[in-house]
């Protein structure tokens, strides 16, 4: 696999984490995004869509104003700083030796339907048995938005970090290394339950897409927090890798934005969508920690 091929991929590494592709609604009261205040300080955080068409653009006045206001650009990886020994370690994390397969890893009858689904998408054997199962979920459902339309290039995090570029100062919260590690330190167990939420329904991508479309527009963060956790209620694994993936990592970013509000200056932060909804999302931290965060 040749390295931009691998550039590509490394992009959605993030998509599985917070799977949101909305096209966004250009007559809404409310966006999805907030504004916290500190004493000297004022954070914006917008809920970053790694998949989006291009006529999702322009972006909502009430966004691009609040980011033309701030001085630095906060985001969870930056991915339009990839270097060499990340790709390398992509390759490490996310392929088995050749003396190994996916097939030894996961149970027969999820390896019986993932064969089935890459089939359907025209995805050769030969390299689905060489990919782990939490990168084999992340190509697979990134080549069924692709084919759905979707474009990785005009994510939201890649739209403000490309115009960030030599204007602002770009920090990040996480970094791809350290989400690459997230995943692939996952159990096999983990793993295979990763991949089975990744691909399941994958032929209704399509329909699942819209309604996270709809509630993204409209700022309901609260539909997106339902259409989010539904999957994982009778799935005890699946709840263990929510856990890491997200509640656990939303504590970890919380505690940086609030270090931001505790300084001086203004800080737009682009994070995944998923992590600003629900009672452990970081809206609802930071109000824990007495900061007043409203929605714009």
């Amino acid at each position: 696999m040749k390295i931009n091929r691998y550039r590509s991929l490394l992009i959605t590494v993030v998509v599985l984490i917070c799977l949101l592709s909305p096209q966004v609604s250009r007559a809404v009261e409310r966006h999805f995004l907030w504004r916290a205040t500190g004493d000297a300080s004022t954070v914006y955080l917008l809920g970053s869509i790694h998949f989006m068409k291009k006529d999702a653009y322009p972006l909502s006045k009430v966004i691009e104003e609040a980011f033309d206001r701030c001085d630095t650009l906060a985001v969870e990886a930056d991915i339009n700083n990839v270097g060499p020994g990340t790709l390398q370690m992509l390759r490490r994390a996310g392929f088995y030796e050749p003396d190994d397969s996916l097939a030894n890893h996961i149970s027969r009858q999820t390896y019986t339907y993932v064969t089935e689904e890459s089939a359907r998408l025209g995805f050769p054997a030969i390299v689905l048995n060489r990919q782990k199962p939490w990168f084999l979920g992340i190509t697979m459902s990134s080549m069924e938005l692709m084919r759905s339309g979707y474009d990785p290039n005009y994510g939201i995090d890649k739209y403000f970090l490309t115009r960030a570029s030599g204007q602002k100062k770009i920090v990040e919260l996480e970094s791809i290394e350290y989400q690459i590690s997230l995943l692939a330190g996952l159990p096999d167990g983990e793993q295979e339950s990763f991949l089975l939420y990744a691909i399941k329904d994958l032929k209704s991508v399509g329909e699942q897409v819209d309604a996270l479309m709809a509630a993204w527009g409209t700022g309901d963060s609260d539909r997106i927090a339902s259409i989010l956790t539904k999957s994982i209620e009778n799935d005890d694994r699946l709840k263990m890798v929510y856990k890491k993936i997200m509640t656990d990592r939303n504590r970890n970013m919380a505690k940086k934005i609030s270090m931001y509000l505790k300084s001086r200056g203004r800080v737009f932060v682009v994070i995944g969508a998923g992590h600003m909804v629900g009672d452990e999302g970081i809206i609802e931290l930071l109000k824990r920690e007495g900061y007043r965060v409203d929605q714009l």
